[in-house]
């Protein structure tokens, strides 16, 4: 059987800064792979839009944004 290294990424996402988020995650996975070998990367809920998102969920361009990174 071989091993599965599962890395859970403990970050502090900015509410709406979806870009920013997203550049962060990427980061993260990279130095997970390096740092920890990991084959998966999870991260917390809501983490590229932030939470709480409450009036972003409401717009239009949100899913566009979210779909986008």
């Amino acid at each position: 059987m071989q091993d599965l290294t599962l890395v859970m990424a403990q970050l502090d996402p900015l509410v709406g800064d979806i870009p920013g988020n997203a550049a962060r995650a990427i980061e993260a996975v990279r130095e997970a792979r390096i740092e920890h070998g990991a084959d998966i990367v999870v991260f917390p809920e809501l983490f590229l839009s932030g939470y709480p998102p409450e009036d972003l969920l409401l717009r239009p361009s949100m899913e566009t944004r979210l779909r986008e990174a």
